[in-house]
């Protein structure tokens, strides 16, 4: 797959130059770091979801308004310490996702899903995003209580009844339980790297 022998080519690297980080785009939304985030003293609610490459769900999500943080992990799996090589292989259960800390007051739970997650990726396609194709790559919301869950379920359904994406919605929707937080090369990937590869975007139709 294009994206598995692109990250073992970075996995070589031990430096990002500082000039790569500058080249990133000025305009671009920067959310604080997960350290930051966990001293903001307003509300904060955590999302856990996995939509393809993580590097461009991270990409949209951090876009959506009230978000506070997102890094990007492993979600899914049993196992506490996974590498990436590991998921890769499409044996651990993980899938490669973003753990989203939100202001509930500024952004709900429901509208981050339909307006960013079901936008931001293709929720029709069984274990692929284009050309990442394997389990670690599958559609999934991986919900931390029950008021989440029925909040997922019914952005499905929304998302589903608005008929926009013209095909059933394969996403699953299950109690999250491990987060393995992913190497650091990985993090905020195209902020470093703004011409890096990126298969994600936001959908001109909302639902």
């Amino acid at each position: 797959m294009m994206k598995t022998s692109m990250y073992r080519t970075l996995a070589l690297l031990t430096v990002v130059s500082a000039a790569c980080a500058q080249a990133a785009d000025a305009d671009a939304p920067k959310s604080m770091t997960p350290d930051k985030a966990a001293s903001y003293t307003g509300q904060k609610e955590t999302a856990i979801v996995a939509g393809g490459c993580f590097w461009g769900m991270e990409n949209v999500m951090r876009k959506a308004p009230g978000v506070l943080s997102v890094e990007v992990g492993y979600a899914g799996g049993k196992a506490t310490n996974v590498s990436y090589e590991q998921v890769s292989d499409g044996d651990t259960g993980h899938a490669e996702s973003v753990r989203i800390v939100f202001d509930p007051t500024k952004i709900s739970y429901g509208d981050l899903l339909v307006h960013w997650y079901f936008r931001g990726h293709d929720p029709t396609t069984v274990n692929r995003q284009n050309n990442d194709v394997g389990t670690q790559y599958r559609s999934e919301i991986f919900t931390t209580s029950d008021a989440q869950a029925k909040e997922a379920a019914e952005a499905k359904a929304r998302v589903e009844k608005s008929g926009k994406w013209g095909k059933p919605i394969v996403t699953k929707i299950e109690p999250a339980t491990t987060f393995v937080v992913a190497e650091g090369y990985h993090q905020d990937y195209l902020i470093k790297n703004p011409g890096g590869y990126n298969d994600h975007f936001i959908r001109a139709f909302d639902f």
